[in-house]
């Protein structure tokens, strides 16, 4: 026996309807949920938690020292770079070529020669003298070469000079000064004699005994061989 369905009580012819509602039930249910409104429960003194007593944290404080470097100079500032314009004429520098042709006659001037004139040093007193003219056999420092030239021209006059001499000229009893002043070239020869005495011939025979002092090595100053003054006066005894 065939079993007959009714067709009132086939669902499928409801599925559409069944659909539209589950939809609109979906979207009622979404829009109640956002409209819902929520309010906060008051917890109360002991409910609260203070999250800020929590979120602070001890700071430190540190100073950082930051090296102090030397400020670079500013870069030079540019040229100033003339504009010209197109219209003005601009002078051109022409350099001319210093190479020669194999057939071009190359003049050369004659250069004169010019004599350094040496530096002339004037006579220098024995007294500041850089160094001192060498009495023959005098040895030492610059100090032991002074004192020994000084004792060796005196030794000199009073050998070479004529003690009787101012005795028999009929000379006044007693001392009598007698300067001399001469000077060493720059070769070591003694020239210059001057002499100052009580008597002409007194004066003549001074003269005569500088004159037989030996050549001596000469002065120096600045590393250059110079004349040199030098004065010393002698005491005479007439009886």
């Amino acid at each position: 026996m065939e079993i007959k369905k009714n067709p009132k009580s086939n669902l499928e012819n409801y599925s559409k309807i069944f659909m539209q509602l589950g939809l609109v039930l979906a979207l009622f249910v979404t829009y109640a949920a956002i409209e819902h409104k929520t309010f906060e429960k008051d917890l109360g003194e002991f409910g609260l938690a203070n999250m800020n007593a929590e979120m602070e944290e001890e700071t430190v404080i540190t100073e950082r020292i930051e090296e102090i470097k030397p400020k670079t100079p500013p870069p030079p500032a540019p040229e100033k770079i003339e504009i010209v314009e197109d219209e003005k004429e601009v002078e051109e520098t022409v350099i001319e070529s210093t190479e020669t042709d194999e057939t071009e006659e190359i003049i050369v001037e004659e250069i004169e020669e010019v004599e350094e004139s040496e530096e002339v040093i004037e006579d220098v007193s024995f007294m500041i003298i850089e160094d001192v003219p060498v009495f023959p056999g005098c040895k030492g420092n610059k100090a032991a070469l002074k004192t020994c030239f000084s004792k060796m021209v005196q030794k000199h006059f009073s050998r070479k000079f004529d003690a009787d001499l101012p005795n028999e000229l009929g000379l006044d009893a007693g001392r009598k000064k007698v300067f001399i002043g001469f000077k060493i070239d720059r070769n070591g020869n003694v020239v210059n004699i001057q002499a100052r005495a009580p008597h002409p011939k007194i004066k003549k025979e001074v003269v005569k005994v500088m004159k037989m002092l030996p050549k001596m090595k000469p002065g120096r100053q600045r590393g250059k061989a110079v004349g040199v003054k030098y004065s010393i006066p002698f005491t005479l005894i007439v009886e």
